[in-house]
């Protein structure tokens, strides 16, 4: 049994043999329907949190992701670190902690996915005594960032890395130019036969970590480019990023790098439903999502449909932009 908070949900989740399905809902309602918080226990988990902090402070390659979300999201919940801050977690209480608990943990905020051997009914059954016994509470609202971003942050640390990442507005998770977008980006740095993989380690040998990624939330989302290199280097390394990004802008992509980009995504999407796990979490993920619900088929369907002239809209729409650089 375990939970995590990402920047729009959180979730808890047990895995366990299939006969134990009973076992298995019962303690996870009631860990969200009748929490203890007890004070020392509350007070000893403030102490972990705050050690995590300081350990994502002396971690540079997490520590620009954190700056570059700010820089990105400025004065936006999708910005601030998901820990919090050493003030806002050593100033809650634990009657802050309950009643923030109270507030949000009911029905209208909860999806419970499950996957397995099991039976839908029996899921259905298993909760129904949880999700009856609770007032319905409403749903969290949600606003869109506020235009305007920080154009350059530079934190100073004497590491023996300097760690650069740059990041864009990118799209929403409804928007249809999404399965694009992922096409755009493992063409741009999703693995090792990226162009920026290949030219900034396999060419130039001046990093070991590089890559891009994207996230899509409910109102907005990012896309980020990362490398981490000498400090001598960082220039070099900051130039060639950005050559490549304009030379994504200007060119689009190829039809081959298309067709193996596809042909990446729908391999790891559908290799990873091998794990009941990421099937659970899939199902979560979509029922909380704003986007239209897709089956695997439908999901897969859609990025295979992308054509060239998707992937180089999408590129003119999110990259063109005004990007963020934080070193």
């Amino acid at each position: 049994m375990n939970a995590f908070t990402s920047r729009e949900h959180t979730a808890y989740y047990t895995r366990l043999p299939a006969d134990e399905l009973g076992f298995g809902l019962d303690l996870l309602c009631e860990v969200l329907s009748e929490p203890a918080l007890r004070a020392p226990e509350v007070d000893a988990e403030r102490e972990v949190i705050l050690e995590e902090l300081a350990l994502s402070e002396d971690t540079p390659d997490d520590k620009v992701h954190s700056l570059l979300a700010d820089a990105v999201f400025p004065g936006h919940p999708l910005g601030r670190e998901v820990l919090g801050d050493v003030n806002t977690v050593a100033a809650r209480s634990r009657d802050e902690i309950a009643s923030f608990f109270g507030d949000h943990y009911r029905p209208e905020n909860v999806v419970i996915a499950a996957a397995g051997r099991l039976e839908h009914d029996d899921v259905v059954d298993g909760v129904k005594a949880f999700l009856e016994g609770m007032e319905p509470g409403s749903r969290v609202s949600r606003h869109a960032p506020a235009p305007g971003l920080k154009p350059l942050v530079v934190h100073h640390r004497p590491t023996e890395q300097a760690h650069i990442a740059f990041g864009w507005r990118a799209l929403h998770q409804s928007d249809d130019g999404r399965f694009a977008l992922a096409i755009a980006n493992q063409v741009f740095g999703g693995g090792m036969s990226s162009r920026l993989f290949q030219e900034i380690r396999e060419e130039r040998g001046l990093a070991y970590s590089v890559f891009s990624g994207s996230s899509l939330y409910t109102d907005s989302g990012l896309i980020m480019a990362y490398v981490g290199t000498a400090p001598g280097r960082a220039r070099e390394v900051k130039e060639l990023m950005e050559e490549q990004v304009d030379r994504l802008v200007s060119d689009g992509i190829t039809e081959q790098e298309l067709t193996v980009a596809i042909g990446y995504i729908v391999g790891s999407f559908l290799l990873s439903l091998e794990d009941s796990g990421s099937r659970m979490g899939r199902l979560g993920r979509t029922e909380l999502s704003t986007a239209t619900r897709l089956s695997v088929d439908e999901q897969v369907e859609r990025v295979r449909a992308s054509t060239l002239e998707d992937v180089h809209r999408v590129i003119r729409r999110v990259l063109a932009g005004p990007r963020r650089s934080k070193e």
